[in-house]
């Protein structure tokens, strides 16, 4: 039975790999530092860490669908979570705050359409809402965050197609320190089991932290060094085994203390040089 949440057994999920986003050197070249990568991607590195990722998700026998190329497409193309949100309903379509993504929800529906996904919603300008900022914590409770790439007027249109069956939290985000930078609501929490998550307490408002201790919730809390590499942006593949970047010892330890299994890979080229850790590279579709 399917469920909504972001820690439950991950069934399905929608990637786009190098091959399809990154494409070549010279687009690589033409658009790394326009969309804010801290330095240019290594086109055979991206791959071969994109193969050792995808077999993560192989072995925890989750079923990959592989998003295509497509002409309209930016490299931000390779962090799929950002297009589109699961609901009961169906896919929503998100209108995306960065303005160069926004061919991506429709490109991405179309390939998913072909596997019987419908269309719930639609968010659509002045309304803007990317999947980042979103979580689901429960089949009628989800928090989504109000910041620089997802606005009111994309909230509002985002609760009328939920229903008033669905307690949704606005969670006030920080401006970053640059317009075309990001901070998405997953960069500051990672929902690892349904009384547990990891989150960078500094950027998470006194609400948000109440509303969840209400919920009966439990934190891990990643340190500033820890969270400037990312530390906080970790993928739940069932309640407690999580896919993490490498090279985070304490938030490795921290999780493992709290009895999570904890899978790691490389990244640098496609996560940390875009900042676009596990969650970001992946659209989950489907969780039991």
């Amino acid at each position: 039975m399917a469920v909504f949440n972001e820690y439950s057994l991950l069934t399905q999920v929608a990637i786009r790999s190098p091959l399809n986003s990154f494409l070549t050197d010279e687009k690589l070249s033409n658009e790394w530092q326009d969309l804010r990568f801290h330095a240019k991607p290594e086109l055979k590195e991206s791959i071969n860490e994109f193969i050792e990722f995808r077999k993560l998700l192989l072995n925890n026998e989750i079923k990959i669908i592989d998003l295509p190329q497509a002409k309209d497409l930016t490299i931000d193309s390779i962090y799929t979570r950002d297009s589109i949100l699961i609901s009961p309903k169906g896919l929503i379509l998100c209108n995306m705050g960065r303005a160069s993504r926004t061919p991506e929800a429709r490109d991405n529906y179309e390939h998913l359409k072909l596997q019987g996904y419908q269309i719930a919603g639609e968010i659509l300008a002045p309304g803007t809402l990317e999947g980042g900022d979103f979580i689901w914590l429960s089949d009628t409770k989800a928090a989504v965050g109000l910041g620089p790439r997802t606005n009111q007027n994309g909230i509002d249109q985002l609760r009328k197609i939920l229903g008033n069956s669905v307690d949704l939290h606005v969670v006030p985000l920080p401006e970053p320190t640059h317009p075309d930078d990001v901070l998405h609501l997953m960069s500051i929490i990672s929902p690892l089991d349904k009384d547990l998550v990891l989150i960078y307490r500094p950027l998470m408002p006194v609400s948000f932290i109440q509303w969840l201790e209400q919920l009966g919730i439990k934190f891990i809390e990643v340190d500033e060094a820890e969270y400037l590499l990312m530390g906080c942006n970790v993928l739940a593949t069932s309640p407690r085994s999580v896919i993490m970047l490498e090279n985070l010892p304490g938030v490795q330890r921290s999780l493992q203390n709290a009895g999570c299994d904890v899978q790691t890979y490389k990244g640098i080229e496609i996560s940390r040089k875009g900042e676009g850790g596990p969650t970001c590279l992946t659209r989950p579709l489907k969780r039991n």
